[in-house]
């Protein structure tokens, strides 16, 4: 059974206490290169180490005064430090901070949510090995189209969300930068040396070139992965949905003893869980629009993506870590009804097998339109009036000239049709 969805490992990486210490991480790493480089005093640094913190609340107080996040934050960590605080944030402009320390956050983040990808896959796969040979009728339009397995179906999500993981890991490459550069970005009053050197200790590495902020495409490419992400499990959820439906019942979340559905209907049994992936699959796709219109910024920088990212990066984050592991645990515990399957499939008399008596024909040496009305012919009977299609194309005088009985019994042969299914299975979970 998978655990219940707790928050606050990634709520930790977007409270205040956390992106301040990074802050402070990121001072403290550029004086340690600044004093290996014989800039300031290595007791400075040694006393800063020794004496360094900080108060959000005198932070917030401060801010309210300057109307500056990281004056207040640098003032209240000189209160700390005392005299030798002066050598702090030698040559580095505000951005210096803020971007880096987004970097490690959304690196971070980006850790965790692959952690949830690959429990998602794991469970997937379970699941879709469970149901390899699973008839379920297949729908196209939302018509019943031909047999397929409730495997595959499982098997195409496993597949989809091995392709998010590599995605996300690109994109955590991408957005694991860090810059200490600066005003504009160009190292007037400080040395590339330091920016590596305060990199290297973040593990991260430095953007190659920057314009005061890191470039936001980077951050845009990160924050549309994870709507793509979002956006697939809002996929599965709505397969979900759908397959609950009164009329199809062919799966169904699992509904636990004493869990109610409706607060006047005692008798129903809602996909509540798939109807919340779908509802925040929306925010998450919303924040990614908002993450490149981040992306055109005035000359070398203006901040008008920071109000934005303060609210997209831990939403969205949080948002699809939540949603990844809430979606494994409806697939973990999905129920799954087999005879329902079996009901729907025959519910057309025969129709989804209209293809295969079409191939039959086309063999046997039959031009494919009039293969094609042939069966058509049939198949609209039994469409609007009902009956056995197989029968009724047993009886079609110019269908018996061409075809068998037991030719027409082979095309009916739902084995038959899946043959190919354990082929597909081994190229999907070849590792």
């Amino acid at each position: 059974m998978i655990k219940r969805y707790t928050l606050p490992e990634m709520a930790a990486i977007w409270t205040p206490e956390n992106r301040f210490q990074i802050w402070l991480d990121i001072e403290i790493a550029a004086c340690e290169a600044l004093a290996k480089r014989g800039e300031i005093p290595k007791s400075a640094v040694a006393e800063m180490k020794k004496k360094a913190g900080f108060d959000v609340a005198r932070i917030d107080e401060i801010e309210r005064e300057v109307k500056h996040d990281v004056i207040a934050f640098l003032t209240s960590v000189a209160e700390h430090i005392g005299e030798p605080a002066r050598f702090m944030h030698l040559g580095m402009t505000s951005s210096d901070v803020l971007d880096t320390s987004l970097g490690v956050q959304l690196k971070r983040a980006a850790d965790l949510i692959l952690k949830e990808l690959n429990a998602l896959r794991k469970v997937l796969k379970r699941r879709a090995q469970e149901f390899k040979l699973t008839p379920v009728v297949g729908r196209s339009h939302g018509i019943h189209a031909e047999p397929t397995t409730f495997g595959l179906k499982l098997a195409i999500w496993y597949e989809e969300i091995g392709r998010h993981i590599e995605r996300l890991k690109g994109a955590r490459t991408r957005i694991a930068v860090g810059q200490v550069s600066g005003a504009v970005g160009v190292f007037a009053g400080i040395d590339p040396e330091v920016e590596a050197e305060v990199c290297k200790k973040l593990g991260l590495k430095p953007a190659p070139v920057s314009s005061q902020i890191i470039q936001r495409d980077r951050h845009a490419e990160f924050f549309s992965t994870l709507a793509l992400i979002a956006s697939s499990i809002d996929k599965f959820a709505v397969e979900v949905r759908h397959l609950q439906r009164t009329e199809v019942l062919e799966a169904e979340e699992y509904f636990s003893k004493g869990q109610k559905g409706s607060s006047a209907m005692p008798h129903k049994r809602n996909p509540v869980v798939s109807e919340q992936m779908s509802g925040l699959a929306r925010v998450v796709r919303g924040n990614a629009l908002a993450a490149m219109e981040n992306m055109p910024l005035w000359h070398e920088r203006d901040i008008s993506h920071s109000s934005v990212e303060r609210i997209i990066a831990p939403d969205s984050t949080i948002l699809v870590h939540y949603m990844a592991r809430r979606f494994t645990a409806l697939v973990d515990n999905l129920l799954v009804y087999p005879k329902n399957m079996k009901r729907n499939m025959d519910q057309t008399g025969g129709l989804i097998f209209s293809e295969h008596i079409l191939l039959a024909l086309c063999r046997k040496g039959l031009e494919r339109d009039r293969a094609y009305r042939m069966v058509q012919r049939n198949a609209m009977q039994v469409w609007e009036k009902g009956g056995d299609f197989k029968a009724l194309l047993k009886k079609d005088p110019d269908i018996k000239k061409v075809l068998k009985a037991a030719e027409i019994d082979r095309a009916f042969d739902c084995k038959h049709h899946l043959r190919n299914v354990d082929k597909i299975f081994k190229r999907v979970f070849k590792n």
